[in-house]
Formats: structure tokens, sequence, C-alpha cells
């Protein structure tokens, strides 16, 4: 009998249940679909692309600013990929159903693996954060008004972005991010140390609790948003809910929309739609600065 590895999985159930890419061996399609409409957006709307938020090559990133505006709300999206692949650049389809609505959007980009730990990168969101805060003037943004949000990886990223205990350490309002959407996110990175992932991302068992939101729960944090594909794989669906409920007795705010028939890849598509359920309920957040009811 094979060992169990998690939950009650062995390890080739568990890698099974992350390795999203065999999952949906169509993904291909979509990341190139995603590339090709993000290059006609680049070419027809004005951005400013490639900002330098660090000395690092991967801290870059790219803004669509609202025409006109000089203190628009801004919505900061952070990239998946399992924090080893894919670009800023896979997402600036999304920018115009947010900036038609007079939301400023950035893709940030951030150093992948092996090249950076993930503790990098959460210190990268954080840098690049703080750039759209200190550039606002500029940039015709509203430093008050700063979201995050992101996919899969990025969606671990923008959680962690959320705690208010990072901001006063260098020297920024302590509520710099008003509140966050994480889209099929990942929230413990135990069974990401436990599966093939590893072989690539290293973690040790002090690093999968440092930079585990589910096990580093902030102490404050704005509101969050949730929402993962009902055809995702059971991990994803499992560690969602965990974390809402362990957020939620935290004291912290967090509501799930929910994603009939999405997976892990169209999921992203649904902020593009301006009619979509999840772009609406995250527009609320930003316009409102409050969870939607």
């Amino acid at each position: 009998m094979a060992e169990i590895v998690y939950r009650d999985w062995d390890r080739a159930r568990l890698d099974a249940e992350v390795n999203l890419r065999a999952r949906w061996p169509e993904h291909a399609q979509f990341i190139e679909r995603w590339a090709r409409d993000s290059a006609a957006v680049r070419g027809r709307r004005h951005g400013l692309i490639d900002l330098a938020y660090g000395s690092s090559p991967g801290e870059r990133l790219d803004l669509f600013p609202v025409p006109g505006a000089d203190r628009a709300p801004v919505l900061a999206f952070i990239h998946g990929g399992y924090w080893q692949a894919l670009d800023k650049g896979h997402h600036s389809d999304l920018a115009p159903a947010f900036v038609d609505r007079g939301i400023a959007f950035a893709a940030l980009n951030y150093d992948l693996a092996p090249k950076a730990r993930i503790g990098d990168m959460i210190a990268q969101v954080q840098s690049a954060l703080a750039y759209l805060h200190d550039h606002a003037g500029r940039l015709g943004l509203d430093p008050a008004r700063i979201f995050v949000a992101g996919h899969s990886a990025g969606g671990h990223l923008a959680v962690s972005a959320l705690d208010r205990a990072w901001p006063p350490k260098r020297g920024l309002p302590r509520d710099l991010v008003k509140g966050g959407l994480s889209l099929s996110g990942v929230y413990d990175l135990e069974p990401i140390r436990l599966s093939y992932h590893q072989a690539v991302l290293s973690l040790d068992a002090d690093e999968v609790a440092a930079w585990s939101p589910m096990r580093a729960l902030p102490a404050d944090a704005g509101p969050l948003l949730l929402a993962v594909g009902g055809d995702e794989t059971n991990e994803f669906r499992l560690q969602q809910d965990a974390f809402r409920d362990a957020w939620q007795a935290a004291g912290l705010r967090a509501r799930i929309v929910d994603l009939p028939g999405r997976h892990h890849f169209d999921v992203v598509e649904t902020l593009a739609d301006p009619n979509h359920p999840l772009h609406a309920a995250l527009v609320d957040l930003i316009e409102r600065g409050e969870l939607p009811a």
C-alpha cells in the first residue's frame, strides 16, 4: 500500500490534485489566448509598460491609468504560475473592464523560482504596492485606494499583501492595501512542499509556517473576496473553505463568490467580463471599500 503523505492521499494522488496543467491539458490554449488578447490591449490602450519598482529584472509592473483621472483607485493584479511561470504580460486583457469603470489597473511581475524564494516574492509585491503609493501623484492614482487581486500563486501573494503589519515597517500607512481578491488561491504551502513542486521550490517546514496565509494569519487585514472554480480539484476547493473559516475565526472579513462550472484556467476570464458576478463584486469592493452584501 502506498504511503499516505497528505490528507488521506498518497503522493500520486496529491500530485494529481496540484498538477493543474495535467488536469487541464487545454491550458496552453488559454495561456496563448491571454497573451494574444493582452498584446492587442497594449496595442490599443495607453499603458505605462515595464515601470521599475526595484533593481531586479523581475521587479517591473504595467500600469493602465484612467484617462483624464488624477486620483483613480488602482487594482494591482498578481499573476499565477505556481511561483515558477507566467508573466504580467499575460493579463493586460483584464485592464479594459476596470479602466472603463474608472479603476486603474496594474499588472505586477516578480522574480520566479528557482531564482527567488517565495519570501522574496512576498517582499517584491510589497515593494510594488509601495511604489504605486509613493508615485501615485504622477501616475494619476489615489494612494488611499489601492487594492490587490491575484490568481493561483498570485492569490497567495495577494492575501499576503493584505497583512497590515508590513506597511508601517516601510514607513507607509497601515491600511495601504484597502482590500483584495484571491482567485483560486493557495493558502497552505504544506501540500506544495510534499508534491512534485518541491523539486523547484525547495520549501522547508519553517518557510511553510511563515509563508502560508493559513498558518500565519494576520492580526489585521482589509476585506477579502475569495473565489474558486466549481470544477477545480478537491485541494483547491478544500483549501478555500478552510481558509475562509480560519480568516473569519481570526476576526477578519471575507466573502466567497461561487463560480459554478469554472476551472482553474477559465476562472481568470471572469474578471474581464463586466457582467460577471465576480467582476461586479470586486468593483463593488473597490468603489465602496467594503465587501458587497
